[in-house]
């Protein structure tokens, strides 16, 4: 195993052990009765501004070509407008970590994607792990049956809406590396465009809130999980780039791991010892999808 690919493999499990924290974390803002639009409205300018911050220190300013507008655009409505949408509204109704094994999706749907593109081959150590993963998925929702309540199960298409999302994102990221912007530049524009899309929807829908007025504990939750989730996905699109649409969705398995450990951390909830045989799968199967070799420079 070269250099390279143990560096790329440590990125995407670090990658998916801090997203997968997002999701308990997010369940406990949910609670707290914050409407969804708002949500995604200040989580898209905490980003922004974290981001941005970061930015001036650098001193590297943010290049406004059409290419790269249009680049951010894209990405703002598949990775956040849109699943932000589905995200916040599915977990207010579903176990956060049910959320954490939906999200194990994307590897499934951005596969046949990738391979239509032509950015990554069907080999049959990608498929093996693809195959492994999706066994592991299957060991954590086989033992309880998934949904501690059936009604929940009305929930579960507008959950899928996210994974089908990050797919198409991961995919248009990987078949458009070459702007002249680095990946905190196009996540910081990206985060900017977001909230500008989501403002008008919290106005029409009467969800605004002044955070700074009404603090409570949870808005601290809530800012933490979005700088964090500012970090990740900086880290997400610079992966998807760097290793192809396919190996970055590979964090979905990572997530799905570490998600349900972060659930009985934080949030109290118990599952079947079935767990550790299904994360074990989960990580053989992360390490036999080799990251795709792309010449040219780290973005």
């Amino acid at each position: 195993m070269t250099t390279e690919r143990l560096r790329l493999i440590g990125i995407l499990v670090l990658l998916g052990v801090g997203w997968g924290a997002t999701q308990p974390l997010s369940k406990i803002v949910v609670e707290g009765g914050t409407g969804h639009y708002a949500l995604i409205f200040w989580q898209a300018c905490i980003s922004a501004l974290f981001l941005g911050g970061v930015l001036v220190l650098r001193r590297k300013p943010v290049p406004l070509t059409a290419d790269i507008l249009k680049f951010a655009l894209v990405v703002a409505c598949l990775g956040t407008v849109v699943p932000g949408y589905t995200f916040y509204r599915s977990i207010a109704h579903l176990p956060s970590g049910v959320m954490s094994l939906i999200i194990a999706a994307v590897p499934m749907l951005a596969l046949p994607m990738a391979v239509v593109l032509g950015r990554d081959r069907l080999t049959p150590a990608r498929l093996a792990g693809l195959v492994l993963g999706l066994c592991g998925v299957a060991l954590i929702a086989l033992p309880d049956s998934g949904l501690p309540d059936r009604a929940m199960v009305a929930w579960l298409p507008l959950a899928m809406v996210g994974p089908l999302c990050y797919a198409l994102e991961a995919n248009y990221v990987a078949l458009h590396n070459d702007l002249k912007a680095d990946a905190m530049q196009a996540m910081f524009l990206a985060s900017l465009l977001a909230a500008l899309l989501a403002l008008p929807l919290v106005l029409w829908s009467g969800q605004w809130v002044d955070p700074v007025a009404t603090w409570n504990w949870r808005y601290g939750v809530f800012i933490l999980t979005s700088a964090l989730n500012a970090v990740l996905y900086v880290a997400y699109v610079w992966l998807a780039g760097r290793a192809g649409a396919v190996f970055a969705s590979q964090s979905s398995y990572v997530i799905t791991g570490a998600g349900l450990v972060w659930a009985i951390v934080l949030l109290g909830e118990r599952f079947s010892l079935w767990i550790y045989l299904a994360l074990a799968l989960l990580m053989c199967g992360l390490f036999l999808v080799s990251p795709r070799r792309q010449p040219g420079r780290s973005r």
